[in-house]
């Protein structure tokens, strides 16, 4: 069954399978991520449905096939054109409650010139209603592109010989990896679809390549023409390391066996419900989707307060990540934006229960293209869940007894995604009291180079002769806000110790500091942990019982921006990246961060355009862009594989509810009563 599937480990007295009922009635899937439509009825078998797809619903199989089809009976269609992606064409906001003629957005790359068009596919008419070749812009390497350029470089006499002088004769135990080229105005580099290839030797098959890096040679291939446009050669380079690291069995030997078995059950089912791409738990309503470039995408996120349901969110994604590395030795170059240049809904994992996710687990399928335009489907690919956080809230009343204590309960949507040596699971939660959560947590292999010895400030050596370069990963969030609507306003609020004066004679007052953001200009912002700085959507409509807004506060980390010089390559392509916070008058077109073809832009794309109209965000349609992430200085305890590092950011209502929304949560019964 396509679409979603319940999977959890059976318990005793209880066979396992999906269960009946959930929240709010009998569990349904009307419409799933791939071919089929289903429905689960309580005490009927599954059945094909006939509900028409909601508006927001990812593309299914039979979609893409159709979309794929109808550009390939187009004339302009060309034995040379591959596809790059095969997505829904959202609709805007205003059209989403009504009947919208569902249309694809299909790009495409052409091998013979490189040139990328822009197609749009009405499905209900099966029929390309438009065509656009863009212009000065590069779509993202195709994986035939990176698999080209390795086979070429595999073969070239010059990168064998450089090999042979480091004494590898062996060119099938070299790992070749193709990175994205970046933008640094070198002559001769400039409008070509270029990738760089680096490469690292395995003592075996199963070797971890990264703890064998060889250092001083780089190929520069232009994946359109097949060339070989520069190999770069340093025999003075450092030497391989040769120390292994592997971390799997037999790497590592025998398995510790003091951990006992942990199991999450559930014996009454989950609370949550959910029906095609919709999901209802508690208060909370949302529905999610898998695109290629923005991977999970939360649309129209509200709460029911049992009267109507309150818009928080219209949509909510990751629209750019940006990986730079500050080792400026050999790899100036090495900056990565992991959502413009490699797609990171297309790497997707296929979760699996017991490792990537524990408990009383459904799991939604995600379809993507491969170059063809061929529909694959990614089994398990988004996670939903039930999680305990502990206390919710608690008191002990030493005047009449009474010990009142209530648990924090959060639904957690995610997924994880594999890019190169790096790993990202991203994660939203929802909490009973309207709290929401976006958490990255980033595992994997750290980027290696070989070490120069000595104290070098822009790395650690973590193996005898191998090091891993400082770096940062600057994620950057588009969040479409509609708090109680979509007339809203942003304010930023600071806290400080007021002085010592005729208000103040003991000097402990604290005060708060609220500044209006009424231009795009205003609104490019830093977070300052010293004023303890947060940002606060406000409704300009709605207001409270104590007449104030309603409102959502953005509670951001603490952590620096880019630090990349604000005059280098680097920041002029991820301009996004220069601030914390961006805000921004609300534009269909205006979806990614650092523009919508990022590879070899030479920058000033994105948020940077987006605000050169310098527009009025006072009481309007918004999006709020959170730039966020670590600098991570590698530890030695980050290799050979990473402990998971976490980051993200919080919104909280703020005067949204009139009072704690979690008085009617119940005790935890039976192991805890009311006082």
């Amino acid at each position: 069954m396509a679409g979603r599937k319940w999977e959890r480990g059976p318990s005793p007295g209880r066979s396992a399978g999906p269960s009946e009922t959930g929240f709010g009635g009998p569990v349904s899937v009307l419409r799933g991520f791939g071919v089929a439509r289903y429905a689960r009825v309580v005490g009927m078998v599954d059945a094909v449905a006939t509900g028409l797809a909601h508006p927001l619903d990812p593309l299914d199989e039979i979609e893409i096939r159709a979309a794929v089809a109808a550009v390939k009976r187009d004339a302009r269609f060309r034995g040379s054109h591959r596809f790059f992606s095969v997505t829904l064409l959202e609709p805007d906001k205003d059209l989403v409650g009504g009947d919208v003629d569902r249309q694809a957005e299909v790009i495409l790359v052409d091998r013979g010139d490189g040139a990328t068009e822009e197609v749009t596919v009405s499905l209900a008419g099966a029929e390309v209603v438009g065509w656009v070749k863009l212009a000065d812009c590069h779509a993202a390497y195709l994986l035939g592109e990176y698999m080209r350029a390795v086979e070429v470089v595999k073969k070239d006499e010059r990168w064998l010989a450089a090999l042979r002088a480091r004494g590898i004769d062996d060119i099938e135990r070299v790992q070749h990896d193709p990175w994205p080229a970046g933008n640094f105005g070198v002559a001769g580099e400039q409008g070509r679809r270029l990738v760089r290839i680096v490469c690292y030797v395995r003592h075996h098959k199963t070797d971890n390549g990264y703890a064998h890096p060889i250092e001083g040679l780089v190929a520069t291939f232009d994946v359109t023409t097949g060339e070989i446009l520069e190999i770069l050669d340093d025999p003075e380079a450092a030497a391989i390391p040769s120390e292994c690291a592997n971390y799997d069995e037999a790497g590592v030997g025998a398995w510790r066996t003091s951990l006992k078995p942990l199991d999450i059950v559930q014996p009454d089912a989950p609370g949550f419900v959910v029906e095609g791409s919709a999901i209802r738990w508690e208060n909370w309503r949302l529905r999610v989707s898998m695109h290629p470039l923005d991977a999970l995408v939360l649309h129209d996120v509200g709460w029911d307060d049992g009267e109507r349901l309150r818009p928080i969110l219209h949509r909510a994604s990751l629209a750019e990540m940006v990986v730079p590395y500050g080792d400026p030795r050999f790899r100036y170059w090495q900056a990565y934006f992991d959502t413009g240049e490699f797609l990171v809904g297309k790497w997707v994992n296929s979760l699996e229960l017991g490792c990537d996710c524990l408990g009383e687990i459904a799991y939604l399928d995600a379809t993507v293209t491969d170059d063809t335009g061929q529909p694959r489907t990614i089994p398990n690919a988004i996670c939903i869940h039930e999680e305990d956080f502990g206390i919710l809230w608690k008191h002990t009343d030493i005047f009449n007894g009474s010990a009142q204590s209530r648990r924090q309960r959060r639904l957690v949507v995610s997924y994880f995604t594999t890019v190169g040596n790096y790993d990202y699971g991203f994660y939203w939660y929802f909490y009973l009291d309207g709290t929401i959560e976006c958490e990255v947590k980033l595992t994997g292999v750290l980027f290696t180079s070989a070490h120069p010895g000595g104290d070098h400030p822009h790395s650690t050596e973590v193996a005898p002769g191998l090091a891993a370069p400082v770096h940062q990963h600057l994620f950057s969030a588009r969040l479409d806000m509609t708090v109680d609507g979509p007339a809203n306003a942003v304010e930023e609020v600071d806290v400080s110790g007021a002085p010592i004066g005729p208000e103040n004679p003991y000097g402990n007052a604290m005060v708060q500091t609220v500044t209006r953001l009424t231009r795009e200009s205003q609104a490019g912002r830093r977070a300052d942990g010293s004023r303890g700085r947060t940002w606060r959507v406000v409704s300009t409509e709605r207001h409270n019982r104590f007449g104030h807004p309603t409102a959502y506060t953005l509670y951001p980390e603490s952590a620096p921006a880019l630090l990349a010089d604000p005059a280098s390559p680097l920041a002029a392509r991820a301009g996004f990246a220069a601030n914390h916070l961006w805000v921004t008058k609300y534009d269909p077109a205006h979806r990614y961060s650092a523009g919508d073809f990022v590879n070899q832009h030479p920058g000033g794309a994105g948020i940077p355009a987006f605000i050169a109209a310098d527009q009025d965000i006072d009481g309007t349609d918004l999006v709020v862009w959170h730039t966020f992430g670590p600098t991570h200085f590698p530890r030695l305890e980050d290799w050979p594989v990473m402990p998971v590092a976490h980051c993200g950011f919080v919104l909280k209502p703020t005067g949204f509810f009139d009072r704690n929304p979690t008085l009617d949560v119940p005790p935890p019964a039976p192991h805890c009563t009311p006082g």
